[in-house]
């Protein structure tokens, strides 16, 4: 394998050749094994990065230089040794017919390898580095995908699906019925792969509940008579290209065909998961952080669980609640918990944050990093497994008003500013 390395960095020749060796090399990789694949890719990172020898002679030049043209010529020399030997091999594989969607598979094997493996790292950087520049969204294509696509790329929606699973074809039909629109990012090297896409509503009012927009029964509605357009699901399809950001772009401009399309539309936004607020409020509890009750929300809340008292704190008697089997089911336990719950989740969603001061939650991450406001938080909006399992069945609209985008974009980019609405703020102080 080593060889066939180095034979594909070889000028010899000519540019045929050379690229028939980084095919033969890519048949090899596709060959191997798990393990196979990270020892090829650990020899590459290993003995095919940067010279250190011209890099230690180019400093002493730089070094020793006694004119400006010297010093120019110095520079140049050390940024060319700089550039490890893998880049031209990479090179190599994006000049291939499917070169592109090669390394983009690669990378993904890469990405978690490297997340154990250090020597990796280097790598794994410098190929997000070429994507980001290969993936550039001036050279991607917006593509509206309806119901007559192609079944391969049918299939590949209801493969990556990433947010709400499509369980069958029918339920895929009805994501592309007309009263919906289903948009997405594709790559002229892979104008058969999405790369991000998103599921939209056009509906009367900002949906509270994903159910409703999942409902295969439900009747058809008017599209030129609705005001709101709800993005429901954003999946981003290529694991290999994580870390580059095509969804603000993709929002903003389905936004842009949206508006011209349907005139009546006045209200954008989102109706999104909490992904990270089960682990979150499991160590606020521990820390001793988690929901207070106030009087009557507390005898609400005993009165449901058929209790006349009992000594537990706010936080045990809410977390005995919530292991009751079907508590969503249960009208009485259900009303009792939002109130606490609805407290807790906007209290994570504003006051959570990452060490450089952002929104802890990824998706708030998202939503507020493209100009988003947070605007409106929704009980029970997804009581499926998943939706309770990771946020107690809660979900969030996330409002795109237009004339606001930039400025909210700006305050959160610059001071991590989050911009929400009144009601949010209000659940937070109680």
């Amino acid at each position: 394998m080593r060889l066939q390395m180095t034979d594909c960095l070889e000028a010899k020749g000519g540019e045929v050749s050379a690229r028939a060796r980084a095919a033969e090399l890519g048949r090899s990789y596709l060959a191997l094994n798990a393990t196979g694949r990270r020892r090829f890719l650990t020899l590459l990172a290993e003995e095919f990065g940067p010279d250190r020898t011209q890099v230690s002679l180019a400093v002493e030049a730089l070094q020793a230089a006694h004119s400006e043209e010297e010093s120019r010529r110095s520079e140049r020399r050390l940024r060319d040794s700089l550039v490890p030997h893998w880049r031209r091999l990479l090179m190599r594989f994006n000049a291939l017919p499917e070169g592109v969607k090669f390394l983009v598979d690669l990378r993904a094997e890469l990405v978690p390898m490297a997340k154990d493996s250090p020597e990796l790292t280097d790598l794994d950087a410098d190929l997000r580095e070429l994507l980001a520049a290969w993936f550039d969204v001036g050279l991607l294509e917006l593509r509206q995908i309806t119901w007559e696509a192609p079944a391969a790329l049918l299939e590949k929606l209801i493969a990556y699906e990433a947010v709400h699973k499509i369980r069958s074809w029918e339920d895929l039909k009805n994501r592309l019925d007309s009263d919906r629109r289903c948009f997405a990012y594709f790559h002229p090297n892979m104008p058969q792969e999405p790369l991000i896409f998103v599921e939209v509503a056009l509906v009367d009012g900002m949906s509270a509940g994903v159910e409703a927009l999942l409902d295969e029964d439900a009747p058809r509605t008017d599209p030129h008579a609705a005001n709101t357009a709800i993005f429901y699901s954003i999946s981003n399809a290529q694991r290999g290209l994580a870390g580059i950001s095509f969804g603000n772009f993709l929002i903003k401009r389905v936004v842009d065909v949206l508006e011209h399309e349907f005139p009546s539309l006045k209200t954008f936004a989102t109706l999104s998961p909490i992904p990270g607020f089960a682990s979150w409020y499991a160590s606020a509890v521990e820390d001793g952080q988690g929901p207070s009750l106030t009087a009557p929300e507390r005898r609400a809340l005993l009165a449901a669980l058929g209790l006349e008292d009992d000594d537990s704190g706010d936080s045990d008697l809410v977390g005995r609640a919530l292991a009751v089997e079907g508590w969503w089911r249960t009208t009485a336990l259900s009303e009792a918990l939002k109130a606490p719950m609805m407290r807790m989740a906007a209290r994570y969603l504003l006051t959570a944050k990452r060490s450089n001061g952002t929104a802890r939650d990824p998706v708030a991450h998202f939503h507020l990093s493209n100009g988003a406001r947070m605007e409106r938080l929704n009980w029970l909006g997804d009581p499926s497994p998943n939706g309770l399992r990771q946020s107690s069945g809660m979900m969030i609209n996330y409002l795109y008003k237009l004339s606001a985008i930039d400025d909210n974009h700006e305050a959160y980019s610059d001071g991590a500013q989050i911009a929400s609405s009144s009601a949010m703020r209000a659940l937070v102080r109680g």
